[in-house]
């Protein structure tokens, strides 16, 4: 019973949110290519044998693979390979050399390489534009949702799910309103009121002096109260269909800016190596997105298909980064890098791809306790 319920708990919403992905991923680079008159071979949904599928009008087999854990399109003469022999044996038609992928224009192949992480990069924008526009901007309210340890707000005797109605005798409705006026206000004691219930408390609180940096990167001093929202109390604020689009721009833009930061941590050393999650821990979290709502979900889906967008332009060999680096090694030199080259670059991708997922899984397993969870079922 307890299997069937992770199934359908976390597995099934992982698998929806991970097909959906790869899907529009693949669909960017099968669209480019198709533009740019590549014939694909095929199109699929995971790996291994085929499940099921179907050979549309153009040659294209559209098919669903036994391992659904991401998905490949393989066009033309992507298998053409270092047997100069064979090649010589068997040389391309002209009709044949009009749509092999190798044969395009360095311009075209680069494009197509780079439309899976942009068809993911527009997917997220359209996901959170259409939340925007059909829920409204999320804006938390001034309710608190924790308190942090020896904070100013846990010593003036704040408690997590208390509403905070007003500041020195200014209202405030929004999370953002409390947070302006208590950065002003660094050791300088405020007169919070307070609802707690069906109780209205006046509670001093004097927030603590923190050093920040602006966006201008000017250094600059705070107050923090040492609170964070209340999830739970949200206001959706209306801001139309032109809105919604800029807004989902700025969130893109941003999310990716806050990933790229949380790397570069990571690498500097800054942040610990075991935050680093694996299929197992983004399983998780799909699993609770799913069951905080429809919104929820979506708003991880587009957060996902942005790391899938950085993640596949690292210049690692095997990802679209790594081709994207031999084409600009190819512009600069004039010439494709010869096969030996690349073949051993995919090599060390492979490898490298596959340490990379076996230590975020390790990760994944320490971090959930599924080694405790397999001992007591023995036990």
């Amino acid at each position: 019973m307890e299997f069937i319920y992770i199934l359908w708990d976390y597995v099934v919403p992982f698998l929806f949110i991970l097909t959906v992905l790869v899907f529009v991923h693949e669909l960017g680079h099968y669209l480019v290519a198709r533009r740019n008159k590549v014939r694909v071979e095929d199109f699929s949904i995971g790996f291994g044998r085929e499940i099921y599928g179907w050979t549309d009008s153009v040659g294209t087999r559209w098919k669903i693979s036994a391992v659904p854990l991401g998905g490949y399109v393989k066009m033309f003469g992507e298998d053409e390979g270092g047997d100069e022999d064979e090649e010589e044996a068997k040389p391309l038609s002209e009709e044949d050399l009009a749509v092999s992928f190798p044969h395009k224009k360095l311009g075209q192949r680069a494009a197509i390489v780079a439309a899976g992480p942009i068809a993911n990069f527009l997917f997220a924008i359209v996901l959170l534009a259409g939340l925007f526009w059909t829920v409204g901007n999320p804006q938390p309210m001034s309710g608190v949702g924790k308190v942090q340890p020896d904070s100013a707000a846990e010593k003036a005797g704040i408690l997590a799910g208390d509403n905070i109605v007003s500041i020195n005798g200014e209202e405030i409705q929004l999370f953002e309103d409390l947070r302006r006026i208590v950065s002003a206000h660094p050791d300088d004691p405020l007169t919070l009121i307070v609802r707690r219930g069906e109780e209205t408390l006046t509670i001093s609180a004097t927030p603590k002096r923190h050093k920040a940096v602006d966006n201008e990167g000017r250094e600059l001093e705070i107050g923090l109260l040492g609170v964070t929202p209340d999830p739970k109390q949200i206001h959706y604020q209306n801001i139309g269909a032109f809105g919604s689009v800029w807004l989902a721009v700025e969130k893109s833009f941003d999310l990716t800016k806050q990933i790229m930061t949380a790397l570069g941590e990571l690498l500097s050393g800054q942040r610990d190596a075991k935050e680093l999650g694996g299929p197992l821990r983004i399983a998780q979290m799909s699993g609770q997105m799913a069951q905080g709502g429809v919104v929820s979900l979506i708003f991880f889906m587009a957060v996902l298909s942005v790391n899938l967008c950085l993640i596949n332009l690292f210049p690692i060999p095997m990802l679209d980064g790594g081709h994207l680096i031999f084409y600009l090694v190819e512009f600069v030199l004039g010439k494709p890098i010869s096969p030996k080259i690349q073949e051993y670059g995919f090599r060390f991708g492979l490898i490298l791809v596959l340490l990379l997922m076996v230590f975020a899984t390790w990760n994944d397993l320490v971090q959930l306790k599924v080694f405790e969870f397999i001992k007591q079922l023995i036990t």
